[in-house]
């Protein structure tokens, strides 16, 4: 793995200290270069942190570039909260290539090498055999992208081991606490500590002052939630695979705010934020690695060996052809079989590489009503992933047929778009899905891919 932090002009030490001084400070701002040389900043840093005064360190942000990580602690750590920004190399639109994989530390690499080029060799026959079924569905405009569109579908196949590259950007103190949370880490533990090790070192490149507060982040005491679905499940009579529960019907008005490309509902907050529901979710491990990219619809998400069971999605263009689905399954039996083995061996936390992007998790995420509008504004867009189009798909239908007025206001881009009569309606450009889909009524939208 490989871990490089972006430098800056100014220590994040210097600006925290500079701006805490300045609230107390009444003739003039105090710079970070005044920060810098006064005589007890390391006192006054080193307070205000225990005391957990710690907004004065969410000023500077570190924009990690990180290279051969894997899916797995990325999922886990990267992006399982609402504080970050990631730009990641997507395994719908880029062509994954073998040698980018990580290897349990105590695994028997030739036989994990084995795997994974099995695995590699299934993506691959996936995407040939798929393209044609694709480019069959395809408008003639759009055929051109039946390649892509089906290592769109065979990447269910890939397992969590396979690496991405990726900038990151976190501030200081979200930096801090994964050094603290990888401590109880349930999966990839090894690599998460690697990963720790190398974020430390780039921080203290940057700014040796932020050694205490390391070491502080090392030593204080954190536990992994103890999340009980089986229960969630059972107090709300879950059965489906999509269900909706402790709504707070709350109605609101959508306008230019929510359609506009800049999105200001974000700034100017409305009516919306007061409206609210909980889902229970059965996914993939990769329509969640979608799910997880909408940092204002937060989840929480039990360890794996917990909710561990043979469970995959089957998206349903493979289903519709024989020949196709034949390989997906024998995949995906092949893929369990060798996870089994191996998590008798080396332990869920090391074994979890190898479950496939197709393996499905139980997810309850949160959602106020202003920020579930612009994720049913991405995902109900004809352009995204078929199956998290489809979770909030039924998302909306149960809240309107739970007679939630405000689901009415839960709809693509490009009917929101042509509703307040901006233009162009749709605003994806070159990108646009080929379906005039603001003519279309929301009970008759319907997609194989």
């Amino acid at each position: 793995m490989k871990v490089v932090a972006l430098n800056s002009n100014y220590k994040p030490t210097d600006i925290a200290v500079g701006s805490a001084r300045s609230c107390y400070f009444g003739k003039h701002i105090v710079t970070p270069e005044e920060a810098a040389s006064w005589s007890k900043k390391n006192e006054l840093l080193n307070s205000i942190f225990k005391a957990g005064h710690h907004t004065t360190l969410m000023h500077y942000h570190f924009t990690f570039l990180i290279e051969g990580m894997s899916r797995l602690l990325i999922w886990r750590l990267l992006h399982s909260h609402p504080y970050y920004n990631s730009e990641q190399v997507s395994q719908r639109y880029a062509k994954m290539k073998i040698e980018n994989f990580t290897y349990p530390k105590n695994a028997n690499k030739a036989k994990w090498q084995s795997y994974y080029e099995k695995m590699f060799f299934y993506y691959e026959e996936l995407i040939e055999k798929l393209t044609p079924v694709i480019e069959k569905i395809l408008p003639k405009f759009k055929r051109k992208e039946a390649v892509k569109k089906a290592q769109e579908f065979a990447r269910y196949l890939l397992p969590l081991g396979m690496n991405a590259h990726l900038y990151h950007t976190i501030n200081v103190i979200t930096a801090l606490r994964y050094i603290n949370a990888a401590k109880v880490i349930p999966e990839a533990k090894d690599e998460a500590n690697e990963f720790v090790s190398l974020l430390e070192k780039e921080m203290l490149k940057i700014d040796s002052s932020l050694a205490p507060l390391i070491e502080f982040a090392k030593n204080e005491e954190v536990v992994f939630p103890d999340i009980d679905i089986e229960d969630i499940k059972k107090r709300h009579s879950i059965r489906d695979k999509v269900e909706v529960f402790d709504i707070v019907d709350y109605g609101f008005e959508l306008n230019a705010n929510y359609a506009g490309v800049l999105r200001s509902s974000n700034i100017y907050l409305d009516e919306g934020v007061l409206g609210s529901f909980n889902s229970y979710i059965k996914l993939s491990l990769s329509a969640d690695a979608q799910n997880q990219r909408h940092r204002r619809s937060p989840a929480i998400r039990p360890k794996l060996e917990n909710i561990y069971k043979r469970d995959f999605y089957t998206p349903d263009i493979i289903s519709s052809d024989s020949e196709v689905n034949r390989i997906y399954k024998e995949a995906v039996e092949f893929s369990y079989d060798f996870f089994e083995e191996e998590k008798e061996t080396l332990g869920f936390s090391e074994a979890a590489y190898a479950l496939l992007n197709a393996h499905n998790i139980e997810i309850v995420e949160h959602n106020d009503f202003a920020s579930f509008a612009h994720k049913a504004q991405m995902r109900l867009c004809y352009n995204a992933q078929e199956e998290i189009f489809d979770i909030v798909y039924t998302q909306v239908k149960k809240l309107k047929e739970r007679g939630v007025k405000a689901a009415e206001n839960f709809m693509p881009p490009c009917a929101l778009r042509y509703k307040e009569k901006i233009r162009p309606i749709c605003p994806e450009g070159e990108r646009f899905c080929g379906v005039k889909v603001w003519k279309i009524d929301f009970q008759d939208y319907s997609r194989l891919i």
